[in-house]
Parts: structure tokens; C-alpha cells; sequence
């Protein structure tokens, strides 16, 4: 073999690698990737049903309700807007109550009950994620608006 189809070969072998390498992480990354979604984005569709997201809001007051000799909760997560029934088997946070904020991650179902793998609660009375503070307040400016006319 000649020298410079040598180093052909290795660019190309080089290059493959390299490819092959960025598909690994892309694949990685992509089913690690959790996006947010409001109440209101999930009743208008928006979410994905069968693929793992976060939800987030304010539990509803009078909507939780606990199971007979199980772990299994069902409350609902609202933006004051919409809401949307959340069904979890596990311990709840401590600090979980109704009217305080909430994320949940998990998967919709076809019937349009969200099913938490995972429930975190604010852990101080001034604390709410980014993603729910920001639909708390999209849903007020709409529900003003709706109001106003």
C-alpha cells in the first residue's frame, strides 16, 4: 500500500470514528432530554403522549386523594388556568400540599391522566421553578385578558 492511501485510510478511519462517536452522545443526550410543559400546554395537546416530560403548577386544593393501604396519590397540578389529574405511587415529598408548587415527571396517558415517576415539591416559601412561575404568569396575563374582554 502506498503511503498516502495509508493516510486516506486513517483520515477515513479517523473520520468514521468521529462520526460514530458524536451519534453515541446525540443518542445519549437526546433520551436524557425532559422538557416542561404547563397545565394549559397539555390540555391544548401540546405534550407528548407515551414520551417522559415535566408538569408543573400549584396542586389544587381538595384534589388530592390518597389510596387505602397503598402509596398511590392522585391530585391535580393546575396554572390556574387548566388542570390536569396526576396519578403517583411512591412517598410524596414532605414539604407536598395543596396550593403549594409542584413538578412532576412522567408520561401522559391516552385517557389524558398524567402518570408521575417522580413528584418534587418547593422547598421554601419563596422558591418555584423558573418553568412554573412562568406559566402561573402567562395563565394570569390570559385570564386577565379573557376578563377584560
Amino acid at each position: 500500500m502506498k503511503p498516502r492511501h495509508k493516510k486516506l485510510a486513517v483520515i477515513t478511519a479517523g473520520v468514521t470514528a468521529l462520526g460514530f462517536a458524536a451519534v453515541l452522545v446525540l443518542n445519549a443526550f437526546q433520551s436524557n432530554l425532559v422538557f416542561f410543559f404547563s397545565p394549559t400546554q397539555v390540555v391544548a395537546k401540546e405534550a407528548p403522549i407515551g414520551k417522559s416530560f415535566r408538569i408543573g403548577g400549584l396542586v389544587e386544593e381538595g384534589s388530592v386523594q390518597r389510596e387505602d393501604s397503598s402509596t398511590t396519590v392522585r391530585f391535580a397540578v393546575t396554572d390556574t388556568s387548566e388542570a390536569i389529574q396526576v396519578v403517583y405511587t411512591g412517598i410524596l415529598p414532605d414539604l407536598f400540599r395543596e396550593g403549594k408548587g409542584v413538578v412532576a415527571q412522567g408520561k401522559l396517558s391516552e385517557n389524558g391522566i398524567f402518570e408521575a415517576d417522580e413528584v418534587l415539591a418547593k422547598h421554601d416559601e419563596n422558591y418555584m421553578p423558573p418553568e412554573a412561575a412562568l406559566a402561573l404568569e402567562e395563565a394570569a396575563k390570559a385570564q386577565k385578558a379573557f376578563l377584560a374582554q
